[in-house]
């Protein structure tokens, strides 16, 4: 059924307003989670200072965007503790952030949601992308349907909401094959500069965004192929779009940034990170050699952060994974939380398209494979490219260290929503008689129904989503933790539990793993508790609160040659159930004399 243009807009506006609505409403009680409070003390120094030494190891475009509305705050900026910042040293922009949002004097739940607000709308716009492009490319009714999987995403409006980069990544590898496409469908000059600046921006939002470079060379080269162009045209386009990206919107953005940066001193810190950095020698050289040149120095820096995130991923975060932790990535990490964290209907809507994709497969399907192949690629170009991106990223993704969340594979979903409804609209299609279709359409209504009633059922505690396969919210804390679960959002409801269920002269002892700051919340209530401590050294007749990635942390089973000495919380196991949770993500426990 073919809905008219009008209506559909109506709708889909309809859809992004609600989302709003989600989305804002839905951070009013949220303490900052881990990320945010670098971020933002990041993004409110490059503004004010014009100084890139606080959290070089992320491009600056989102913390910038995040604290452009704190400039009419008229916050208050700790010089001293800014002066200590050291990108060598992980732990000083921590130090700054804290300093900055919670102990000068400034009010942390006003920074926190005039930062978040520039974010949501980012996120909103993605999603009238996303619209936009459906439309142009499936139809009015798929298009809707595109929309309503993103609006309805618990991962999404998790991270919709928050001053990160994942969500902008998403919209930053949209916009830079959509724009790729136009290029490559009409080549001229405008179209040319515009896949340029629209690469260099994306690269400025998420350092992983530098493997658009291997999708969109790869895919230029197949479009010059199946065109039977000029290949060697086509590359030399395709160089000097890249070189505008970096020229034009890269050096500036980064000289900008850099201005008030003293060269000594980039040049000091930017060898102090490389020194412990495991890199190959000859990239380590060249970073050095950049941040020597005052003409290359932004270049240098934009590297020095490529190259911390590079040696991030590298490296490895430790991490818990159904049991066990350990700093090395596992291979099932991702397939694992997409499993447990995007809603089961989806799953099973996934699975009906690829069975009916499988029975429309044409036997015997390895003759003529190559002629058909081809084909079906200059039929379907957007589709290959969406589906050589989710390979690129996806065998990236697993063959990296840092499992810390499923934030990180974000960039793949909008692809996923449109090549799932490119699916179900071939499914349609091919569906014959009025009875057939009526009763697949009646499928999909309910399938997507329990799709889009996900979020609500969960409602304001996106993060901690989990679907049936995982036993809800309450028991995603067996399987993951990190930004998955736990990132610090429910500290500001701990301490509203604590007024209302402590008496006043009793304090909580608290191992809290997050972007708040509990001696502002909790002021003279708050102990700090030390994880590495033991059963015996815990005060009797008392309360403790323990993050839930604190807590799984210390008690897993290391995975084999991965080095720990204490797992002290498997003595909580005997106090098991906690005598309530916060939001999922905090476990207070009773501990009897």
């Amino acid at each position: 059924m073919k809905l008219q243009n009008r209506l559909t807009n109506i709708i889909a506006a309809l859809l992004l307003i609600l989302t709003f609505g989600l989305a804002t409403s839905s951070i009013i009680n949220d303490s900052l989670t881990f990320d945010e409070t670098a971020h933002i003390g990041a993004g409110y120094s490059y503004l004010t200072k014009l100084d890139y030494r606080v959290n070089p190891e992320h491009p600056p475009l989102i913390k910038d965007l995040a604290a452009l509305p704190l400039l009419f705050l008229n916050l208050k900026f700790p010089e001293q503790s800014f002066e200590k910042v050291n990108p060598a040293i992980w732990w000083t922009q921590f130090d700054f952030a804290n300093d900055f949002i919670y102990k000068s004097g400034n009010n942390p739940d006003q920074i926190l949601i005039f930062s978040r607000l520039p974010l949501i709308l980012l996120f909103l716009i993605l999603g009238w992308l996303l619209y936009f492009w459906s439309k142009k490319l499936l139809g009015n009714w798929q298009a809707l349907l595109v929309l309503t999987f993103f609006c309805f995403s618990p991962t999404f409006l998790a991270n919709g909401r928050l001053v990160t980069t994942d969500v902008g990544a998403a919209l930053g590898v949209v916009l830079a094959i959509y724009f790729w496409l136009r290029f490559l469908k009409d080549p001229n000059k405008l179209n040319i500069t515009l896949a340029g600046l629209i690469f260099g921006f994306s690269i400025l939002i998420k350092f992983n965004l530098i493997l658009l470079i291997f999708l969109l060379g790869f895919i230029t080269i197949i479009w010059a192929w199946l065109k039977k162009g000029n290949i060697l045209k086509y590359i030399y386009f395709g160089l000097l779009a890249g070189i505008l990206g970096m020229v034009l919107v890269v050096w500036p953005i980064y000289r900008i940034h850099i201005l008030n940066y003293p060269a000594d001193l980039q040049l000091e810190q930017t060898k102090e990170v490389l020194l412990t950095a495991g890199l190959p020698k000859t990239l380590k050289d060249i970073n050095i050699l950049l941040a020597e040149n005052e003409i290359l120095r932004p270049f240098g820096e934009f590297l020095l952060g490529l190259n911390m995130a590079t040696n991030r991923t590298t490296a490895g975060n430790t991490t818990y994974f159904m049991g066990t932790i350990s700093a090395e990535g596992r291979l099932g990490y991702f397939p694992m939380v997409y499993l447990i964290k995007v809603p089961l209907a989806f799953h099973i809507i996934t699975i009906l398209v690829l069975l009916f994709a499988a029975y429309k497969l044409k036997f015997p399907f390895w003759k003529n494979t190559g002629k058909r192949l081809k084909k079906w690629i200059n039929d379907y170009f957007p589709q290959f490219s969406m589906i050589i991106f989710l390979i690129i990223y996806w065998a990236t993704s697993l063959s990296g260290n840092l499992n810390i969340g499923i934030r990180h594979i974000l960039p793949t979903f909008p692809f996923i929503y449109i090549l799932l409804v490119w699916g179900i609209s071939h499914l349609f299609e091919n569906l014959k008689g009025k009875k057939g279709k009526m009763v697949a359409s009646a499928i999909l209504i309910i399938l997507v129904s329990w799709y889009c009633f996900c979020p609500i059922s969960i409602f304001p505690y996106f993060i901690a989503y989990f679907n049936e396969l995982a036993g809800g919210p309450d028991n995603g804390y067996k399987f993951v933790v990190d930004s998955n679960l736990d990132w610090g959002q429910d500290l500001k409801r701990l301490t509203k539990w604590v007024d209302k269920n402590l008496p006043a002269d009793r304090q909580v002892y608290l191992d809290y793993f997050g972007g708040g700051d509990p001696r502002y919340y909790l002021g003279e209530k708050y102990i700090p508790w030390d994880r590495t401590r033991t059963e015996s050294e815990f005060p009797k007749g008392n309360y403790l609160a323990v993050s839930a990635t604190q807590m799984q942390g210390q008690r897993a089973n290391p995975v084999l040659g991965f080095d720990q000495e204490t797992f002290q919380y498997f003595w909580l196991n005997k106090f098991e159930p906690p005598i309530t949770k916060i939001g999922y993500s905090i476990f207070v426990y009773y501990i009897p004399d």
